[in-house]
């Protein structure tokens, strides 16, 4: 398994390198990342897919909702680029995709991303099959570490990071840094609009 996943990192390291993501931080990534496809459990929808985002652009990420530091802070940097986008908020839609769909159940997700976002944050999980399955699609790398003590359920997840921006068209466009400016994500969001 450790084999898997340092290859798994060795190649998203080498992916993103390809794109250039070494010196910038928000990278144009078309003819690099496949367009939008999955099919996923929502809290409201058991088979959501991107045809229920058609015509939005896209910011989605992958994290899990006990997550300590990375989820929270991507999530709330997010809801601040939908502030920031006013009106043109309603044209966007945050996708929060589970890497721990062990613990991460549809209502909870939503209700974790409605903390930052109660209007157009969606949370979203699946099978550990389809997880796996989009997670290697867009080159995410996570593992899910052993539990600690006797609690099955006590245990961390890793995982790569990163924003995916996805025009109106699903086409893949940019892949951000979750350390990026809020003022340069909104200019990308809007070039996209």
């Amino acid at each position: 398994m450790k084999r898997i996943l340092a290859s798994l990192f060795l190649l998203l390291g080498l992916s993103l390198a390809q794109v250039g993501l070494a010196n910038s931080q928000i990278h144009a990534v078309r003819g690099f990342m496949p367009d939008l496809k999955f099919t996923l459990i929502s809290a409201h929808k058991p088979e959501f897919t991107e045809k229920d985002v058609r015509g939005k652009v896209v910011l989605m990420f992958f994290g899990y909702a006990n997550c300590p530091d990375i989820c929270p802070t991507s999530m709330a940097q997010l809801a601040d680029v939908m502030e920031k986008l006013g009106n043109d908020a309603e044209k966007v839609r945050i996708l929060f995709v589970s890497v721990d769909p062990h613990r991460d159940t549809a209502p909870m997700l939503q209700e974790y991303v409605e903390n930052f976002d109660d209007r157009y944050a969606l949370g979203l999980t699946g099978t550990p099959q389809q997880i796996a399955d989009l997670a290697r699609r867009y080159r995410v790398a996570y593992q899910i570490e052993k539990p600690r003590g006797d609690n099955p359920n006590a245990y961390e997840v890793s995982h790569s990071r990163g924003v995916y921006f996805f025009d109106t068209k699903g086409k893949a466009r940019y892949l951000a840094s979750d350390s990026e400016e809020v003022e340069a994500l909104v200019e990308k969001v809007r070039s996209l609009l």
